[in-house]
């Protein structure tokens, strides 16, 4: 994979002024700073355009149009930008399990980094929406590790793999998502993404996410109720969003995003009344 981003213009777009070198002190403020000016959504699959992974296009939306997007996109930036800075990057997939009974067996829709800085392995991840870290973590099982918005910790799953477990208000564990170990191609990401674009079972085709990470909180709106969460998970501040209006200035002034080319008056009328309670 080999592409040149336009640092000056990804740094002004998430605010970092720091030294440009393949450090773990640069990655936790690069991988801090990300999630909270490039919000995480999906306008895109909900609107039924492609989600586009080719790396031109994804640097053209997340920063020069000044939009947001989901894991696939949002990773390959970060993992562009890393890679040019002189980090080792692994790319790797994982299976949802936020939000889901623990019988069910989902499809590999998650991108995750591996990142190497000499002898030490990390796990970056600045696409996960709701729960997405805001520190990169150490690969290693079974340690509690305290990012700037909740602890997390990697817990040991069958056949070459790990669980992303996050901590919750009663100090229980509850599974993110499982991802291998075992390196994927870049192009894994295309089928991926086409199935979490397009398929009715994905969420984003019929559901409307956008979260944003701030200095205390984690602010996420599903369809039309915007909530606001403490670092542990617990919900300080909640509403719904009653007109397209409404929604078009959620968008711009709590998520940052440019909407110009959507049409907030028929995505409200979607959001309104989702497909999957239809």
């Amino acid at each position: 994979m080999s592409y040149t981003v336009n640092l000056e213009n990804y740094f002004a777009r998430i605010g970092y002024e720091g030294p440009r070198a393949a450090t773990l002190q640069v990655l936790q403020a690069i991988h801090r700073l990300h999630p909270g000016a490039i919000p995480f959504e999906n306008l895109n699959p909900l609107m039924r355009r492609p989600v586009k992974l080719d790396p031109e296009s994804v640097e053209r939306k997340l920063v020069t149009e000044r939009r947001g997007g989901y894991c696939f996109e949002q990773n390959a930036l970060f993992a562009n930008v890393l890679m040019q800075l002189g980090f080792r990057i692994t790319p790797l997939l994982g299976r949802v399990l936020w939000g889901r009974e623990s019988d069910i067996v989902p499809p590999r829709t998650h991108m995750v980094l591996r990142v190497d800085i000499g002898a030490d392995a990390w796990i970056a991840d600045v696409g996960f929406g709701s729960v997405t870290l805001t520190a990169p973590l150490r690969l290693a099982a079974g340690l509690a590790q305290p990012t700037p918005l909740g602890t997390f910790r990697l817990a040991d799953a069958s056949r070459e793999a790990l669980y992303l477990e996050a901590q919750a208000s009663d100090e229980s564990w509850a599974r993110v998502y499982r991802f291998d170990l075992q390196p994927v191609e870049w192009i894994d990401y295309e089928t991926s993404n086409w199935y979490t674009s397009t398929s009715p079972d994905s969420i984003f085709a019929s559901n409307l996410i956008v979260c944003r990470v701030l200095p205390e909180t984690r602010l996420t709106l599903l369809n039309d109720q915007l909530n606001e969460r403490a670092a542990n998970g617990q919900i300080v501040n909640e509403r719904r969003l009653a007109s397209a209006d409404e929604l078009a200035a959620c968008l711009r002034d709590r998520f940052g995003l440019n909407t110009g080319d959507i049409d907030i008056a028929g995505l409200f009328e979607r959001v309104r009344t989702p497909a999957h309670s239809a």
